[in-house]
């Protein structure tokens, strides 16, 4: 089994957050990058978040540069936001 990642660098906020997560199984992967985006980006952890991150699991490790802007602006959302909330808010944003 190889390594997986999660690159919060690929969603701009405000933040400019530059963690990337990487795990040796996609369980252990999914519930970092879930305590990161409650604890720095103010997200609930909601059954929504954890299917968001699913869909950003890549295989492999993170590259050591920063996707850049091109690569962002593509089919990428542009942050993860809490669904299913009356008033979403901006990434990186506490409600």
């Amino acid at each position: 089994m190889g390594r997986k990642f999660i690159d919060c660098r690929r969603f701009p906020s405000e933040m400019n957050c530059s963690i990337a997560i990487s795990a040796d199984s996609e369980s252990e992967l999914i519930e970092a990058a879930v305590q990161h985006a409650v604890a720095v980006h103010g997200h609930q952890d909601t059954p929504e978040l954890r299917e968001q991150l699913r869909r950003a699991v890549k295989d492999g490790t993170p590259p050591e540069q920063a996707p850049s802007r091109a690569a962002r602006a593509g089919s990428q959302p542009r942050c993860l936001i809490e669904l299913g909330s009356e008033r979403p808010r901006a990434c990186g944003r506490p409600s």
